[in-house]
């Protein structure tokens, strides 16, 4: 891959939009079996799989297709008075041969939308799926060698042994999205061959609920964003802080939305996905024994099942400790704002903050007083499906950004550029030096630069 790298068949801007429109085609005409192998491997509807992963990676090859020769165009810079003549410029160049290493939970999305940013910027890109979305896994592996330039994408399935070998090796960059003890054997594989990464991590993304909010809708945007892909959101609300004041109106009203989105058997809903393994239903199920359970709490681990479910917490709960990374809603209350950011404060930087709230004073005091790779006042989820919008962690939540023109970027090097004329040629740049002529020289340096 790095030979056919070197021989510049990747730079062009019409190779690099063929390989877009024929990956957008794989996704229109293996649409069906795209949908029944994310189906097989985490329960989920045709209806959730196209609005969560195939309609975003659409979206992002449409919003490269529309911006690539911009995105390509080397932008100029301005040259101070004493390096005239010269033009100077930034271009944007291909990393080379990139590893993308994808997560199980949202199995097309997290390996095709990177692969789009990488092909956009014209690299080659070894995908790494992962195996506990077996299916997917497989059908990716079988279809990418059928529509995309065999020369610059392949596919690498197997498990923790064969992405340890797949690190082993000197890529020029990596991509990798999922859990932090993975991104800490990313980093420490990658610093061995001084290789640049990006890592997609999770976080206990809080959700605050102030006593003006709009509490119908909050309830069911929380409910729809929590318990969508059964919890296996990584920027899913990872618990609520309610004002005191609304927290038993708001439970009743998530109550309400919960049976209204799944009905009252959540189990026999179409619409509701299923635990990825057993590994992680018994994880869930142990996280579930020590709280107040206000409502669900149903599980199958035959089915691997386990119902939406909201508890009342405190602050030292098992389930405050780390991220759920599941169907289970831990709801803490506050009197003041400033506990509540005080509570987010003392925990890692997550990968999102949301807020319901109508004031504009207390949206602005959350932003200025926390920090994360993104927030949402009012809605959940939405800051991520933004293509113009960078998407990405802080801190131990991941670093580096794609979507958009920001994955064109991160998959690119910016290379600067002067290209200057050999006239004039002053004889003061060059020595022997004496005093006069270093006081001149540092004269002109400090007016013209």
């Amino acid at each position: 891959m790095r030979s056919a790298f070197r021989s510049g068949l990747f730079s062009s801007y019409a190779w690099r939009r063929g390989q877009l429109l024929a990956l957008r085609r794989l996704l229109v005409e293996r649409e069906e079996e795209l949908y029944a192998a994310v189906s097989a491997d985490l329960g989920k509807s045709a209806e959730e799989t196209y609005l969560t992963e195939l309609s975003f990676v659409s979206g992002e090859i449409r919003q490269a297709l529309r911006h690539l020769r911009r995105w390509m165009r080397p932008e100029g810079r301005s040259v101070p008075l004493h390096y005239l003549f010269g033009r100077a410029s930034v271009c944007p160049e291909p990393h080379g041969v990139v590893l993308i290493i994808g997560a199980w939970n949202y199995p097309l999305q997290l390996v095709l939308a990177p692969l789009v940013s990488a092909l956009a910027a014209g690299n080659c890109a070894v995908l790494k799926p992962s195996e506990s979305a077996p299916h997917t896994s497989a059908l990716i592996a079988g279809l990418l060698g059928t529509y995309l330039d065999g020369r610059a994408v392949r596919v690498v399935e197997g498990g923790i042994e064969e992405t340890r070998a797949l690190l082993e090796l000197p890529f020029d960059f990596i991509f990798y999205t999922g859990s932090r003890s993975g991104g800490s054997d990313v980093m420490l594989a990658a610093a061995r061959h001084i290789v640049p990464v990006v890592l997609e991590l999770g976080g206990k993304n809080p959700c605050i609920v102030e006593c003006d909010a709009d509490l119908a809708a909050a309830a069911r945007r929380i409910v729809w964003a929590k318990f969508l892909n059964a919890g296996q959101t990584c920027i899913a609300p990872d618990y609520l802080l309610v004002h005191e004041k609304i927290r038993e109106p708001l439970l009743a009203l998530m109550q309400q939305a919960v049976s209204k989105f799944y009905g009252p058997d959540p189990a026999s809903s179409p619409d509701y996905s299923r635990i990825v393994n057993d590994r992680h239903f018994l994880r869930l199920e142990s996280l579930m024994q020590s709280d107040e359970i206000v409502s669900g709490g149903q599980r199958d681990r035959s089915d691997r099942f386990i119902a939406p479910t909201i508890l009342r917490v405190s602050a030292d709960s098992p389930l405050m400790q780390e991220e759920i990374f599941g169907p289970l809603l831990p709801v803490m209350t506050y009197t003041a704002i400033d506990q509540a950011i005080a509570c987010i404060r003392q925990r890692s930087d997550p990968l999102a903050v949301y807020l319901f709230t109508r004031s504009r004073a207390v949206i602005e005091q959350v932003l200025r007083q926390t920090r994360s790779g993104g927030f949402c006042c009012n809605d959940i989820l939405f800051q991520s499906a933004i293509h113009t919008l960078p998407f990405g962690g802080s801190g131990v939540s991941g670093f580096g950004r794609y979507h958009g023109r920001a994955g064109f970027e991160t998959f690119s090097v910016s290379r600067s550029v002067l290209v200057k004329s050999v006239f004039p040629d002053p004889g003061l740049r060059y020595p022997p030096y004496n005093r006069k002529k270093y006081l001149f020289l540092k004269e002109i340096v400090r007016y013209l630069g």
